[in-house]
């Protein structure tokens, strides 16, 4: 069994070092607390957090809060899923609270998890205002990031990603491809992650000098369900289309089955992108063409904000890029 002495001596380091470490002593360096973490990654040391606890009077916990009606599908899962493996990787426990319906209950959440003593809460919004969100932070007796969004007053307590410039990306490719009359599935109503996709779909067809068809863009609510709809009303519109792109890999699964079952091969007939990269997109046929988002990498870095580990050090919002993949949905018209 791997002991802390040994995690000591691979980090070059006394074990008292390492133990004010995982107590979260704020005496210990970023650059000390870097070397004892990478020697507990190596050494595959795991703390007795129970006996830590009831010494430093201090829980080892990592809160999150989602609400529940988001947590459904590959996206949040990959989210929760990367939050509570680099938690575990950094000595704590992720513990989840649920924002419900409404920002009442996200601030509820975030007061619980305060109240429960968490080392650092990650939230992702659905009700909270970017304005509330930083009235939260001001008086939080605990460090808050939050995801997926920008803040005004505390930039750096927010990691996003640049959905805008991905999905400008994605249809960059798309017109390259040759494609003019594309048509747009659109994620849920309000969502701001939907927002700047959506917005960027106008944009780069008039960048191109191509005027969007309204009958092209129709909702979703970024389930498969709504993305199978979403095709089946873009078919019985009539309207001529070669590419569909839903805003994200969900609602493009949906739009293939329902293309698919009338009879319209893809890619072959249309085609087909969305947005997250989920595992299955990658195992149907046609493979999915898509943006990858970096969720792991973006939970990483506020369990690493949060716990100390990799500190700001100026008041700038890190915002992360996304990756095309191209696979096999989308045809080259050229």
């Amino acid at each position: 069994m791997v002991k802390m002495l040994d995690v000591a001596k691979a980090a070059g380091v006394s074990k008292s070092t390492v133990s004010r470490v995982l107590n979260g002593k704020d005496i210990v360096s970023d650059e000390i607390k870097r070397l004892v973490f990478k020697a507990i990654e190596e050494t595959g040391y795991r703390p007795n957090l129970l006996a830590q606890q009831l010494a430093t009077q201090k829980t080892r916990l990592v809160g999150f809060v989602m609400t529940n009606a988001l947590y459904n599908g590959p996206y949040f899962s990959t989210l929760i899923y990367g939050a509570a493996t680099w938690s575990e990787q950094y000595q704590h426990q992720l513990i989840f609270a649920d924002g419900k319906h409404s920002a009442e209950d996200e601030t509820a959440a975030i007061d619980y998890l305060v109240r429960m003593k968490c080392a650092g809460i990650m939230v992702y919004p659905q009700y909270l205002t970017p304005d509330e969100l930083d009235a939260i932070i001001d008086t939080s007796p605990v460090p808050v990031i939050v995801l997926n969004r920008t803040l005004a007053r505390h930039p750096e307590c927010a990691i996003s990603v640049l959905h805008y410039q991905c999905a400008r990306m994605m249809m960059a490719f798309i017109l390259d491809m040759g494609h003019r009359n594309i048509a747009w599935i659109s994620g849920r109503n309000g969502s701001p992650t939907n927002n700047m996709r959506y917005q960027a779909y106008l944009d780069e067809l008039s960048a191109q000098g191509l005027t969007p068809v309204p009958a092209l863009a129709v909702p979703g609510d970024w389930s498969m369900e709504s993305g199978y709809a979403a095709a089946r009303q873009l078919i019985e519109q009539a309207i001529p289309f070669s590419m569909i792109l839903a805003g994200n890999d969900d609602m493009a699964l949906g739009a293939m089955k329902a293309l698919q079952e009338a009879g319209i091969a893809v890619p072959g007939d249309i085609s087909v992108a969305g947005f997250d990269d989920s595992r299955i997109g990658g195992f149907v046929s046609p493979a999915l063409t898509t943006i990858k988002i970096p969720l792991v990498d973006m939970v990483k870095l506020a369990v690493e904000r949060l716990l100390g580990i990799s500190p700001h050090t100026d008041k700038t919002c890190v915002s992360l890029p996304g990756e095309l993949v191209i696979r096999d949905s989308v045809k080259n018209l050229n």
